[in-house]
């Protein structure tokens, strides 16, 4: 007898991945950025700041870095769901510039829906991921919920005087990122039924990838502001660094990486939603420029990415350096700046095209 097909489990939720942000007008009247509600002496990075995570001052010249990542099923692999959430979790230690040491992990799971063993192997992709970044999945906590849901909690080290805030940046920094745009698009795609077989595996590479350069970058005095480009698209992000640095940037369209067939289902206006609530958040702040194809640019500067690449900003005297940490951590396709940081203008962010 043949068995009963098993629903996909991006069917229970509307948005997928780190589009089921809450929208960036939202979070920013719910955290309300600037203030400072939990004081703690030790505290060095909280809630006064849209950063990765939070730092607390450990006394012995270290600090404990302390995130919390979850969402919705961006895949209907349950143990792809696993890898990708818990990589994006562990991120967030990584844009601090830290080292993740322990993970917990948090589970939702509708259980008169779907069968317990799914959620096990949501798990055993999440400790696949846990083993490649070398800490233990030890523990958690799992409720019964109306949409499947999981994530992570991971607490990392640093030392106090590397770690990496997204408001450090300087003028005349150059922009690097680490993976190519378009997973909002493609796992959209793919949610419908409509990604290229052949535009698979890249997808899941960078979703599953870890970023695991960042706790190296910590380590560069020269690098003075890092971040991951997740939910709010890489406008979203830049958005944030700009404006907590106090500066403005260049965005060279021309020198961005793209995921294979990004540009043909943006023709096809494949996106998620979220897309167009990102660029309501940040359209105010954006000036393109003579030969930037705007037609493309609304839809992929503001694509929620998955665990997407770190956004480094680093002083231009150290991209000799920069380059070669990249190259040690197979980043070749990353080594030109896809930016610069300026004064700040009539526009916070100008989206033309590079020199070359």
């Amino acid at each position: 007898m043949d068995q009963p097909t098993q629903t996909p489990l991006t069917a229970f939720t509307r948005n997928t991945g780190c589009s089921c942000k809450i929208s960036p007008q939202q979070l920013e009247q719910i955290i309300k950025p600037g203030t400072h509600t939990d004081f703690s002496p030790g505290l060095l990075v909280g809630n006064e700041s849209l950063d990765d995570a939070a730092v607390l001052d450990l006394g012995d010249g270290t600090a404990l870095i302390s995130t919390t990542d979850f969402f919705t099923p961006i895949v209907d692999e349950p143990f792809e769901y696993g890898r990708i959430a818990a990589a994006n979790a562990i991120s967030d230690v990584y844009a601090m510039g830290g080292t993740p040491l322990m993970a917990l992990a948090m589970l939702g799971w509708p259980v008169n829906k779907l069968p317990a063993e799914l959620a096990s192997e949501v798990i055993e992709g999440a400790r696949a991921v846990c083993r490649e970044a070398n800490i233990p999945l030890a523990g958690g906590h799992s409720i019964d919920s109306t949409d499947p849901i999981f994530g992570l909690s991971v607490n990392g080290r640093i030392n106090i005087n590397e770690i990496k805030k997204n408001n450090g940046g300087k003028i005349n920094d150059l922009l690097f990122l680490t993976k190519p745009l378009g997973s909002g698009i493609l796992s959209t795609a793919r949610k419908r039924g409509l990604l290229n077989p052949s535009h698979d595996e890249a997808l899941l590479k960078t979703m599953g990838s870890l970023n695991k350069i960042g706790a190296d970058l910590g380590t560069m005095p020269s690098v003075h502001a890092l971040t991951d480009v997740t939910g709010f698209g890489l406008l979203g992000h830049i958005g944030e660094l700009t404006n907590g640095s106090g500066c403005g940037a260049e965005i060279w369209y021309d020198r961005l990486k793209l995921l294979p067939g990004v540009s043909g289902y943006i023709q096809q206006r494949i996106f998620p939603d979220s897309t167009t609530r990102n660029w309501g958040r940040y359209q105010a702040d954006v000036k393109f420029e003579k030969g930037v194809p705007v037609a493309e640019a609304f839809t992929l500067l503001p694509d929620p990415q998955t665990n997407g690449g770190l956004l480094i900003a680093v002083a231009e005297s150290a991209v000799s350096e920069l380059e070669e940490r990249l190259k040690a951590f197979g980043l070749s396709d990353h080594l030109l700046p896809i930016g610069r940081l300026t004064e700040l203008g009539e526009k916070r962010m100008v989206i033309g095209l590079s020199a070359e």
